[in-house]
């Protein structure tokens, strides 16, 4: 086999349910944009799932892509290559923070060896898709052959297909493997045309000595894989890897199959550029979960026009930035889905003569309620009596001159993006 299988194009989302969803939202009770980001949330399920107002999710799984990188040899890692077989263990005994983060969230978690570097996998489920022991030194040769390539991407859509059939709604993808950010950063620079100096992270926490190592193979990894550029499959094969392969391909099906992913870190994301390449339109079945530490996952998310729904720091992995932000994507159904809207709880909406606009310059249903709940004689001015330039915002009798700062005193560049 020396080329995937033809991969059906992407169906749009359902633009009826997504102009049904944003209708709802306008009537439900609050005034519009109040809920921030989370409105927009609940549109994008509900276009997903063809339906408004949409289902809250029933069967959310995370599938962890296990596999080893044979470039942990050139010191790229502060950890050593036979961990990825002990987190295999450790996932599959329910013991890793993906399986407490997971389970909290409502998701379950399955964890897949695709390379890792064993004698055997731990049990032959675990090992049904295993293409190779560990990926190639991509600093020095290729990450797989052609055919093994062509194989990881059939796996991960035939583990796609086999949740989805399963009655998956939602799908995570995560990732284990020692020295996969150095494949994934390789991608992601090689995909963007960027220098390695300028995307490199510290993975797993190297130094300074580890990150110069770092940085030299994947500018080598570059450079041997200068004349595929262009082809997905290509950069797969040479400067990736079969867990890489097997997670693009996974990407890449869940959105045949109309199916919702929360994508997690800079691992997944590289694969998330490689698999919008090979099923062009696959992006708008996907949310991005969070934003890493590294620098090519931001790259990477600028590139897919994704903005992530939490930005906490982490860097771990595993699918656990996407399974933080579940509990978010939850909330946004459930509001759309349950709230009442102004007429079924018989509240005067903002078509009814109120005054008054609200922070940000949105109408508010009723101009006379501060942001701290407290009943205003005249909108414009505050529960301290002094007169304020903007009605809306005032949340203890301070003017903001700029709305866009946060409850925590921190300034955003975007007011709807917490930095």
């Amino acid at each position: 086999m020396t080329d995937i299988q033809p991969i059906p194009d992407i169906p749009a989302l359902d633009g009826e349910a997504e102009a049904a969803a944003r209708a709802r939202q306008g009537r439900l009770t609050k005034p519009p944009g109040a809920l921030g980001r989370l409105e927009d949330l609940s549109v994008w399920v509900a276009a997903c799932q063809g339906v408004c107002p949409p289902h809250q999710f029933q069967r959310v799984r995370v599938v962890v892509f296990a596999g080893d990188h044979g470039v942990t040899a050139a010191g790229v890692s502060a950890f050593p290559p036979e961990v990825t077989a002990q987190m295999v263990a450790n996932i599959d005994g329910g013991g890793a923070a993906i399986n407490v983060l997971a389970e909290l969230a409502g998701a379950t978690v399955r964890v897949v060896d695709v390379a890792v570097d064993t004698d055997e996998p731990l049990s032959q489920a675990i090992g049904a898709y295993r293409v190779r022991r560990g990926s190639g030194n991509i600093a020095k040769e290729d990450a797989l052959t052609d055919d093994e390539a062509v194989t990881a991407v059939e796996a991960g859509r035939s583990i796609a297909d086999e949740e989805v059939d399963a009655g998956a709604d939602l799908l995570i993808a995560g990732d284990m493997g020692i020295g996969n950010t150095t494949a994934a950063t390789t991608l992601i620079a090689a995909l963007t045309s960027s220098e390695p100096v300028a995307v490199v992270g510290r993975g797993t926490g190297v130094d300074d000595a580890g990150w110069a190592r770092k940085t030299a193979a994947i500018r080598d990894a570059l450079y041997r894989a200068r004349d595929v550029s262009s082809d997905p499959l290509g950069l797969l094969r040479v400067c990736g890897g079969a867990d890489l392969a097997a997670m693009a391909g996974f990407l890449a099906q869940a959105a045949v199959r109309r199916t919702p992913v929360v994508l997690d870190g800079v691992v997944v994301t590289a694969a998330a550029l490689v698999a919008d390449r090979l099923a062009p339109g696959a992006r708008a079945w996907w949310q991005a979960g969070h934003r890493s530490t590294e620098p090519a996952h931001t790259l990477a998310l600028q590139h897919l026009r994704l903005e992530p729904i939490v930005d906490l720091g982490m860097r771990l992995g595993e699918g656990t930035g996407a399974a933080v932000a579940l509990p978010m994507l939850r909330a946004a159904v459930a509001t759309l889905a349950s709230m009442a809207t102004f007429d079924e709880a018989h509240v005067s909406d903002n078509a009814s003569g109120a005054e008054g606009p609200p922070a940000g310059g949105q109408e508010r249903s009723d101009p006379g309620i501060d942001t701290g709940g407290q009943e205003r004689s005249d909108p414009g001015i505050d529960t301290g009596g002094q007169e304020r330039s903007d009605p809306g915002i005032d949340t203890g009798g301070q003017e903001r001159s700029d709305p866009g700062i946060d409850t925590g005193g921190q300034e955003r560049s975007d007011p709807g993006i917490d930095t």
